[in-house]
């Protein structure tokens, strides 16, 4: 065992790799990047674990783009059945309470956060600056529920997923050319 418990984990994630056929590899990066939590931080694996950056990077957008497509068009569709039910659903007459709507539940910071962020600085710059709180399909789901566009959604999301894979790649890349990986 090294001095360096750093380099000790690379090497064994590096070795942990070179067992998984070289085909199978950027698979591995697309499945982790389309898991919330996750995301951006499996190229950043995959580069360390040995994967070539570039290949990373396009398996871990290709996988995070599918997850952020599919969390759109369910949370668009929850939100029209969402919307059809409420439009669908008439007050009894006489039933004053009933026309009462009960007061909507308290928000979580995280949700409070995404939505002033996307009141501040629009769907692009929320679409930017959400991985910084939240996973992006959980981002995009919120998004959508707001009543924004799916196709805007993706196009954002797909944008701040290339940038912050990019960031990820290199700064993974350059970690591992410091500590000698």
């Amino acid at each position: 065992m090294s001095a360096n418990p750093i380099t000790d984990l690379i090497a064994n994630l590096q070795v942990l790799m070179g067992q998984v056929p070289e085909i199978v590899q950027p698979l591995l990066v697309a499945v982790a990047g389309a898991i919330p939590f996750v995301d951006e931080g499996a190229v950043g694996m995959g580069v360390i674990a040995g994967v070539h950056p570039l290949v990373a990077f396009i398996a871990n957008v290709v996988g995070s783009s599918l997850a952020v497509t599919f969390a759109v068009l369910l949370g668009s569709r929850i939100r029209e059945a969402i919307v059809a039910r409420r439009n669908r659903v008439s007050v009894p007459s006489g039933d004053v309470d009933a026309a009462t709507p009960s007061s909507p539940p308290e928000e979580s910071k995280g949700k409070k956060r995404l939505r002033a962020w996307l009141h501040r600085f629009g769907l692009p710059g929320a679409s930017l600056l959400a991985p910084l709180a939240v996973p992006f399909a959980l981002t995009a789901l919120f998004f959508v529920g707001t009543g924004a566009s799916k196709g805007w959604v993706i196009l954002w999301q797909v944008v701040a997923i290339v940038v912050w894979t990019a960031v990820v790649a290199v700064s993974a890349t350059l970690a591992l050319a410091v500590l000698g990986g």
